[in-house]
């Protein structure tokens, strides 16, 4: 009976020795400190700036696959009001600027094609706003984390030389909360960095459907008309 409650309690101990400690994600994020406030704050200055980005750079892209041929029968007829009208009541960077040129129309195509030209480059440093932040975040996020680690590091050998304490369990326990930091801006930089180009990626598939748009209306003009 004894060696059975002897047994009963080794594995008991054992069991207890083999759990791992089981630590939630956010006490471990609290275990990196004060540093970890302003990595906070840059990753929801990243999301609202993708979101807000992202809804605006949608909305700027969505363009009616007949709003040019409608352009181009009002043109080539003669009925230039109906065409100034079309431009006028539709909302994205396509029409804004094929208002511009059809406003222009009677004057040399050069001063058309400059006019258009002004107008495209204004709508991209429209979508392109607030784009430089994503940007910069991306970079400074990553430094943030690694400031963390270095002031961690100090904080921990400082605590060892001055108390005497260097335990293993004590070096690793410290190192190990210490790179949460470097991790957390890793990570965040990460998520900016990628919805930088993905933001950037959209912007050129509009600036292309511009393009486009812009040589067809200037074809458009060289049409004889009715």
């Amino acid at each position: 009976m004894y060696h059975l409650l002897q047994i009963d309690s080794l594995q008991k101990a054992a069991a207890t020795v083999a759990a791992p400690e089981q630590v939630s994600m956010w006490s471990l994020l609290e275990k990196g400190g004060l540093i970890m406030y302003p990595l906070y704050l840059l990753l929801a200055a990243a999301i609202f700036v993708f979101v807000e980005r992202l809804i605006a750079i949608r909305k700027a892209s969505r363009i009616d696959e007949n709003f040019m041929r409608i352009i181009r029968d009002n043109i080539v007829t003669g009925n230039i009001s109906a065409a100034r009208s079309l431009t006028k009541n539709t909302n994205n960077p396509v029409a804004r600027m094929i208002d511009k040129g059809v406003q222009r129309i009677g004057k040399p195509l050069d001063a058309i094609e400059k006019s258009m030209e002004n107008v495209g480059k204004l709508e991209m440093y429209q979508m392109e706003r607030n784009l430089s932040i994503l940007s910069l975040i991306a970079g400074i996020a990553p430094m943030f984390g690694f400031l963390g680690t270095i002031i961690g590091m100090v904080q921990l050998f400082y605590g060892i030389a001055s108390t005497g304490e260097y335990t293993l369990n004590t070096i690793a326990g410290g190192i190990y909360t210490k790179m949460i930091t470097s991790a957390t801006g890793l990570i965040i930089g990460l998520i900016a960095y990628v919805g930088h180009n993905f933001l950037s990626t959209q912007i050129d598939k509009t600036a292309n459907k511009m393009e486009m748009a812009s040589a067809e209306f200037i074809d458009i003009l060289q049409e004889p008309t009715h």
